[in-house]
């Protein structure tokens, strides 16, 4: 049986005043509990997960979604259980097909707020065959769960960005009070400018802003900075900060990129400890 770790992270979203807990282990898939789905049903939800579970459509859709999505699907075990779909005598419990097909897009969680998740995709499928109306209800407010998500993303994801310009600046001007000897034409001091610029993107992202635009399909791709993850932007303006510090200490270029990739490293590893923790 396949446990819910206890990284995973919990929300809710309510229908029709039931409340429905929702889990994620990656932030991309999220498993939405069966359980609270079938009270909607009965007071018995296991009963109901079984009952919907011996059907031979949700055995064949069970099948397909494993196929689709997990590389250690056991095919021959399926098999025997679509045969025997439907059939007055066939029974099939969670437990059993996890076990036994070595099921990925239906876990178990055991403890207090335990019972029996499925990945979003089969969850729905779930949903449609308790009650129609009722799914309709999960998937608006799933849909206003993940509104509310990506606005808090998309705001820190803009003052992460509006810091990495600030800091920027202070990286500029230590520039041109430390780097930029008078005689420099313009051109001289735009391309200075862009190299410490290109040394903080090779130091966090280990390729200039040139070569990343190289490895892009579109010949118009946008600037690197602007398709960094948050962990990224305020690991980027803590190196920019710093960069204007090792350049008033004289600091050379190369001296300067081991010192920053170093820091890229630490940091973001330490916000991904710090995430990871805070959402648990």
């Amino acid at each position: 049986m396949i446990l819910l770790s206890r990284k995973q992270v919990k929300d809710t979203i309510n229908a029709k005043g039931i409340s429905i807990g929702i889990y994620t282990y990656d932030f991309q898939n999220e498993y939405i509990s069966l359980t609270d789905i079938a009270k909607y049903k009965s007071d018995e939800p296991n009963d109901v997960i079984k009952n919907w579970m011996r059907a031979r459509d949700t055995i064949e859709f069970l099948g397909l979604w494993e196929l689709l999505h997990n590389p250690n699907f056991k095919p021959v075990e399926f098999d025997g259980f679509r045969k025997k779909a439907g059939l007055n005598a066939f029974t099939l419990s969670p437990s059993r097909w996890i076990s036994a097909v070595n099921a990925i897009g239906i876990v178990s969680k055991s403890g207090r707020y335990g019972g029996t998740y499925a990945h979003s995709d089969i969850a729905f499928e779930f949903a449609s065959w308790i009650s129609a109306e009722f799914k309709l209800y999960i998937i608006k407010d799933y849909k206003r769960l993940k509104n509310d998500e990506n606005s808090r993303l998309s705001l820190n994801w803009n003052l992460n960005r509006e810091m990495s310009k600030i800091n920027y600046r202070i990286q500029t001007n230590a520039i041109k009070e430390n780097l930029l000897p008078p005689e420099l034409t313009q051109e001289q001091i735009s391309m200075t400018y862009a190299g410490e610029a290109d040394l903080l993107n090779v130091a966090l992202w280990g390729m200039t802003s040139k070569q990343w635009k190289e490895t892009r399909q579109s010949k118009n791709a946008n600037n690197i900075r602007d398709e960094a993850s948050l962990n990224q932007l305020l690991v980027l303006a803590n190196m920019e900060s710093y960069n204007a510090i090792l350049i008033e200490q004289g600091k050379t270029q190369s001296e300067r990129l081991i010192i920053l990739n170093r820091l890229a490293v630490k940091q973001l590893k330490t916000l991904t400890e710090i995430n990871t923790t805070d959402r648990r």
